[in-house]
């Protein structure tokens, strides 16, 4: 029997088979016991890293319970936020990932994380082994690259104040755990500016 962690990862993994508007699956039992079987349980502390920028990725992770901060960092020291991975997500620098080159991204957790790890390769083989895992990569890549166009857009097109109202509606409960600075960083704009928008918005 699944432990409650696996049984969360389950949980959204069955839900994202069920997404969108082709090929609804169910997983196999016997595809959950593999997966279970290549998952293991890692907790980091707030401050860690899940990668650092120059490192080669061996891994992806499942965030059960915690916050990690995805950036980059300049020669001169300023740091780009580039998003945030929450509860029920998976995290990995994946086009490093899928190049085998170092990562170019550091992926640091904001507070105490929980997650259920896996080594990429022993995950890619069991995605070629069976259909259901086939789907859902599909899915989930296509998610990401919706993600990817939506954040794009939003720093092309959009002015500060319509991005910061954008990351309120996505990351609603990211408002009391994220520091400004982070906030601001993502949305590709000064702290002082963050502080104006937010008087501006909430006028005391």
């Amino acid at each position: 029997m699944s432990t409650p962690p696996y049984q969360q990862l389950f949980h959204v993994l069955q839900a994202i088979a069920n997404s969108g508007n082709f090929l609804i699956t169910e997983i196999p039992a016997s595809e959950i016991n593999k997966l279970n079987h290549i998952f293991h349980p890692v907790t980091l502390p707030a401050g860690e890293f899940f990668i650092k920028a120059g490192e080669v990725p061996k891994t992806i992770g499942f965030v059960i319970s915690g916050l990690l901060r995805l950036y980059y960092l300049d020669n001169s020291g300023t740091e780009f936020t580039k998003s945030f991975c929450l509860e029920n997500e998976f995290i990995g620098a994946y086009s490093a990932l899928l190049s085998n080159q170092p990562s170019r991204l550091f992926i640091e957790t904001l507070e105490d994380t929980n997650l259920l790890v896996a080594d990429y390769q022993e995950y890619q083989k069991l995605a070629t082994a069976h259909h259901c895992w086939q789907i859902i990569n599909c899915k989930l890549s296509q998610n990401l690259f919706i993600k990817k166009e939506k954040r794009e857009s939003e720093l092309l097109l959009d002015d500060a104040t319509t991005r910061y109202l954008n990351f309120l509606s996505e990351y609603p409960q990211l408002k009391t755990r994220v520091k400004q600075y982070h906030i601001a960083s993502y949305l590709g704009i000064t702290p002082v500016s963050l502080s104006r928008i937010r008087a501006t918005l909430h006028p005391n």
